[in-house]
């Protein structure tokens, strides 16, 4: 018997995770969702149903498929009632794609059966692994997607109802996945919030939340010390957004606002083994003043406090 050609790791576990994936979600059934419809042919059917005016040509670059292929099937549709085309009036060249009644009526029943069975998979595990499932399927869509493609409109604006308690929950879940920091580290994050909101100065104390096309996707506060000092905390980035630059944003955000504020320093305190946190600081200026061995959130952890002098305080008013 022929040897088993070497396959990388890697490539094995992603192909792996297809198989698994496409068998979960009835990619494999003779019809998409228990429909009379192929995967593509459904995905074809979604896109006309999310753009009432949509064309060959778009269809097309936005999947993927070759023109003669989707050509074919175009034509089957319209055979069949299911889409209609239109010429543009200002370019007879053009001709526009839309779902008619019949269409809608069709594709109606394989989206609720397509959202069903979905759902049902979430069902099955608890609040905090649908969460974390959503949070790494997200991170993957941004690790896979072409770089060359727009990046997500970020905006930085103040906390609105519920999202203290998002920044407790998301630094307890994402410490304790990544790090294995556990219910000491949450009831810490939960004490600087609670001091936070308790305590919270608009005149020199800010809070940042980040969104990536709407969805939460990081925080940094910035907090009084002393008249001279203020502290940086609660730095985070979602893992799909990370890479875009959020971190040192939300950093930049905080320094320009304690300068404004007229504070000839900055602090922090953070750990050794958060390595992207502590390239965001060095990059931003903060230089490394302290560290120290300790047993902190169930771990041997490097304390560490890095400082940022920053130019004379303007006289506050």
């Amino acid at each position: 018997m022929p040897a088993q050609p070497t396959v990388d790791p890697r490539v094995a576990a992603v192909r792996r995770f297809n198989r698994f994936y496409t068998q979960r979600i009835g990619v494999l059934e003779d019809g998409y969702a228990g429909s009379r419809f192929s995967l593509t042919e459904a995905r074809v059917l979604y896109e006309l149903r999310r753009s009432e005016r949509s064309t060959a040509t778009a269809i097309g670059r936005e999947l993927g498929l070759d023109a003669g292929y989707l050509s074919r099937m175009l034509r089957r549709f319209r055979k069949s009632g299911l889409i209609r085309k239109e010429t543009s009036p200002q370019d007879a060249r053009q001709s526009f794609l839309s779902l008619t009644i019949r269409g809608r009526k069709a594709f109606a029943p394989l989206e609720a059966e397509s959202n069903r069975r979905v759902g049902a998979m979430l069902a099955r595990l608890p609040a905090a692994r649908q969460a974390r499932l959503v949070s790494t399927l997200r991170t993957a869509e941004a690790l896979l997607k072409d770089d060359t493609l727009s990046k997500p409109a970020i905006v930085l604006r103040e906390p609105e109802t519920g999202d203290l308690g998002w920044v407790v929950a998301r630094h307890a879940v994402l410490y304790e996945q990544e790090f294995g920091w556990g219910g000491e580290f949450e009831g810490l994050c939960a004490r600087i919030v609670a001091d936070f909101s308790k305590n919270f100065d608009p005149s020199c104390e800010r809070c940042w939340i980040a969104e990536a096309d709407g969805e939460i996707a990081g925080s940094a506060f910035l907090v009084k010390d002393t008249e001279d000092v203020a502290r940086l905390r609660l730095l985070l980035v979602e893992p799909f957004a990370r890479g875009l630059g959020l971190g040192s944003r939300l950093t930049d955000e905080c320094i320009a606002f304690a300068r404004a504020c007229g504070y000839r320093r900055i602090t922090l305190w953070t750990h050794g083994v958060l390595a992207a946190a502590r390239h965001t600081y060095a990059k931003a200026g903060f230089r490394l003043t302290s560290s120290e061995k300790r047993r902190s959130f169930g771990s041997d952890v490097v304390s560490e406090h890095w400082d940022l002098e920053l130019s004379p305080p303007r006289a506050r008013t």
